[in-house]
């Protein structure tokens, strides 16, 4: 791959990163899985659970008391991809309603067609630029992202996260995964050997040229982890801790918005 020649390009523009998703959208899922060696089926499951820890927290907290086994919830999912965070999603809150958000169209067709027709009842798409929904305010109990944020630059992380603010409700919770850079592994250059050499030549063979997964590494190079968004998510005024995985192989940002104390009254 053409590094320089990529980065001359906005790889943060919308309609760059739409492109780049409609074209891997029949192969994303098995791809993902393959490439990372199943961590991201794991990492998925670890960021719903995450999402249960944190509702816990929430309540100790003041927030609302709920039993997620029973309760309704609504959860919105962002850059939701082909839905692999759902069937966890579904297993911690059954009676969860998903709004979920994707920029790439093929992307949803995917979800619905292919893997998630028995759960339609249950989910919502939404083809949009998750920096520019129109959900209402307060209309989630949880967010969720797994994979999406390395889409994004620092500005625009930002945004995410004021979006992300708007969404919940008082009490609600939210957690987020993406693939990072383990700067501090000892491992680290066999890792992004693996990310910028050997996985560009592995889909060059197996996927008949193609460079999109590729995108990858550069991108976890430049996203280098999380904790900018949980800063930006902390001045929203929402509680958030931060975790790496595997020796930094994937960072993750959870927590809950705070219930306004009531007023009292003299």
């Amino acid at each position: 791959m053409d590094v320089a020649f990529l980065m001359t390009k906005n790889i943060y523009d919308p309609d760059y990163v739409k492109d780049l998703f409609d074209r891997c959208s029949p192969a994303y899922r098995n791809w993902s899985a393959i490439a990372s060696f199943g961590f991201v089926n794991i990492w998925r499951r670890q960021t719903v659970a995450r999402l249960i820890g944190q509702l816990k927290i929430s309540e100790l907290a003041g927030g609302p008391k709920r039993n997620p086994q029973t309760a309704p919830v609504a959860v919105v999912d962002l850059m939701a991809g082909t839905g692999e965070v759902w069937p966890h999603v579904m297993r911690q809150f059954p009676n969860a309603q998903i709004t979920a958000i994707d920029i790439s169209k093929r992307m949803h067709d995917e979800a619905v067609t292919r893997l998630h027709s028995d759960r339609c009842e249950n989910i919502e798409h939404l083809q949009a630029n998750a920096l520019e929904t129109d959900l209402p305010d307060a209309m989630a109990d949880a967010v969720v992202s797994t994979f999406g944020l390395k889409t994004f630059d620092p500005d625009q992380q930002e945004i995410l996260a004021e979006q992300i603010a708007r969404l919940l409700r008082p009490g609600a919770v939210f957690c987020a995964i993406e693939a990072s850079d383990p700067k501090n592994w000892t491992l680290r250059p066999l890792y992004r050997f693996y990310m910028d050499r050997v996985l560009p030549l592995i889909e060059r063979l197996a996927l008949r040229g193609a460079q999109d997964f590729a995108m990858i590494g550069i991108y976890t190079t430049e996203f280098e982890n999380a904790e900018h968004f949980a800063d930006a998510l902390r001045k929203q005024g929402l509680k958030v801790s931060y975790k790496s995985h595997f020796f930094g192989c994937a960072t993750s940002v959870a927590g809950y918005k705070p219930v306004e104390p009531a007023a009292t009254t003299s």
